[in-house]
């Protein structure tokens, strides 16, 4: 869903003290929107929407979960910064995201019952010491905060990269939580989650925050006993210009010598090779070097989006730099499926009263 750039700026938002619809919602039940969310699991599709979606790894995860349980839901809103992502989510999902979330006042957004992110990490150091939102103006998280305080939702799920537990030793996480929990009023749990255990063949390890306006009967989901084997995600046939040369390919062969195949070999700067019966995490920027099939050739973009959990029915957009760009990117599926599975029961179950 697009929407307008707002007439009243972000400054303009910050000079009103308290967000708009801000209410201390510490030990109150959460109204959500008009109707409380047990009305939606009888009848009323559930709102949600969908902030720096990429090319739609939330979307497609919770689209799974609703269909799995027979439950009507709608993305309402969703948004991203970079047009060639908005391009791949338009192809996928038939709706074309907003750009740029800090140029999109809150009044703009619809109502909605669930708000999912997978937002940057951001040097909050920078800011100061002060407390609560005036602690985190100027980052992207602010920007989720803003629209949590000012439509309420029931409840959200956030992700980011592990970086974020020690990031600025704890502070930026400290901070994080004590804006969700002190000045939004959410009972919120977070945990480092690692997409191999979710049975998908990579090391990806994202920190996981979800929230709810009233408290809830929400635990982490089990780990899985297996991931998938290379062999399901490997293509066939794939063509010449993915392989190294045979002269590379002997001097690598030469260094290493993997303990399993297939086997995804990762080479470092210095050039040290090591090698997995998985693949180390996807990586926007990484060289074509950084990632190899038994150390001869790059993973196609269709492959590296199988390592993130997207089915083949998910179309590639664009160039195949931008392709490998926005799989590595995008959050690992199988993660978010398995915590959205945990986290709806409990909002649903919860006790959700009008005010």
């Amino acid at each position: 869903m697009a929407c307008r750039k707002a007439a009243r700026s972000k400054s303009a938002f910050l000079d009103r003290g308290k967000p708009s619809g801000y209410t201390a919602a510490a030990g109150s039940d959460g109204a959500v929107g008009t109707t409380t969310m047990r009305d939606r699991q009888h009848g009323e599709a559930i709102r949600y929407i969908d902030l720096f979606c990429g090319i739609g790894g939330f979307r497609l995860a919770a689209e799974q979960v609703f269909s799995k349980y027979k439950l009507p839901a709608t993305c309402v809103f969703s948004s991203d910064i970079d047009p060639r992502a908005r391009e791949a989510y338009k192809a996928n999902f038939g709706d074309e995201p907003a750009g740029d979330i800090t140029q999109i006042h809150e009044d703009e957004i619809p109502d909605h019952d669930i708000l999912f992110a997978g937002f940057p990490c951001q040097p909050f150091s920078i800011i100061g010491n002060g407390k609560g939102f005036n602690d985190v103006r100027g980052t992207l998280f602010f920007d989720i905060a803003r629209i949590l305080a000012a439509k309420q939702p029931g409840g959200f799920i956030l992700e980011n990269v592990k970086q974020l537990i020690g990031h600025d030793k704890g502070k930026t996480l400290e901070k994080i939580l004590r804006v969700l929990r002190e000045e939004l009023g959410y009972a919120v749990h977070y945990r480092t989650l690692n997409a191999l255990d979710y049975g998908l063949p990579q090391k990806r390890e994202r920190v996981i925050i979800v929230g709810f306006r009233s408290p809830a009967a929400f635990e982490f989901p089990p780990k899985q006993k297996s991931f998938a084997p290379l062999s399901k995600i490997l293509e066939r046939n794939v063509a010449e210009k993915y392989y190294a040369s045979e002269h590379i390919r002997n001097k690598r062969r030469a260094k290493h010598t993997p303990s399993a195949r297939p086997s995804i070999w990762h080479e470092n700067k210095a050039g040290h090779i090591s090698s997995y019966p998985f693949s180390c995490a996807l990586r926007a920027g990484a060289s074509y070097n950084y990632l190899l099939v038994n150390g001869e050739r790059r993973l196609t973009p269709r492959e590296m989006l199988r390592l993130q959990g997207f089915p083949d029915t998910f179309k590639i957009v664009g160039s195949e730099s931008q392709a490998r760009r926005q799989a590595g990117n995008a959050v690992p599926v199988n993660v978010v499926r398995a915590v959205f599975e945990s986290f709806l029961p409990a909002l649903l179950n919860g006790r959700r009263t009008r005010k």
